[in-house]
């Protein structure tokens, strides 16, 4: 199996640091050891994943090329940042009162891990099928945070709205026979930053505030609701 590099799929970046956590702090192995096996691991898992790839899988636009590579690295981090968020809220939100907002970091944490191979899946789909995503697909996307739209309300409200003008966008570009690959790649990656910066104003709340107050644990209870609201819409786009 030809060698590749393993920065350009993040699934087996992810898999390879799972090897070593699960290694060090659960098997209590010397990370020696564990470094070599999960680099190892690495390398092997993006070889794989390089195979099953299309033989046909050739990159015509080099300005999507680089969105690409670089929304796979920002939902890597993504990932590893939400994780950490996760194991610091464990250890502290521990009264009764706190636990709903746990459970919601939880949640969320869980639902981001899948971003990676689903990105992973729309590429490979992207690529092996037209350019031009269908006018079809984008309508029932705009069918779909439309009739949100309207069971919604506030900041969750205010995030679709923007979605529906991003489609709106993306699907006069399909009528018009554009190509839509590198606009959906960079609604991506906007969302994508978007929840970055709420895991931020999270993990400053969660070290800086006062646990025991419960109006601040309000005030992080909104934040991870307008995260799930944009990982929802973030699921969304993609879709196959």
């Amino acid at each position: 199996m030809k060698l590749v590099n393993p920065l350009y799929y993040p699934l087996a970046v992810l898999t390879g640091g799972a090897f070593l956590f699960l290694g060090v702090r659960l098997l209590q192995l010397p990370s020696l050891v564990m470094l070599p096996v999960a680099s190892g691991i690495t390398i092997i898992s993006a070889g794989w994943l390089k195979f099953r790839e299309p033989t046909s899988f050739e990159l015509v636009n080099p300005e999507l090329e680089r969105e690409i590579n670089a929304v796979k690295v920002a939902a890597l981090g993504l990932v590893n940042q939400s994780e950490s968020l996760r194991l610091e809220a464990k250890k502290i939100l521990t009264d009764t009162f706190q636990i709903e907002l746990l459970t919601a970091l939880e949640i969320n944490s869980d639902r981001t891990a899948t971003l990676p191979p689903k990105i992973d899946t729309l590429v490979v789909n992207l690529y092996g099928n037209t350019s031009i995503l269908s006018v079809s697909s984008l309508q029932q996307q705009l069918i779909e945070v439309q009739q949100k739209i309207n069971a919604s309300s506030g900041i969750a409200k205010e995030h679709l709205n923007q979605l529906e003008q991003s489609l709106k966008r993306n699907l006069k570009l399909a009528q018009d026979g554009e190509d839509t690959r590198l606009a959906r790649m960079i609604n991506i990656s906007t969302l994508i930053q978007n929840c970055t910066g709420i895991l931020q104003q999270l993990q400053t709340k969660l070290r800086t505030s006062d646990l025991t107050d419960s109006q601040q644990i309000n005030e992080m209870q909104s934040l991870s609701d307008e995260l799930t609201s944009l990982l929802e819409n973030l699921d969304l786009l993609v879709r196959k």
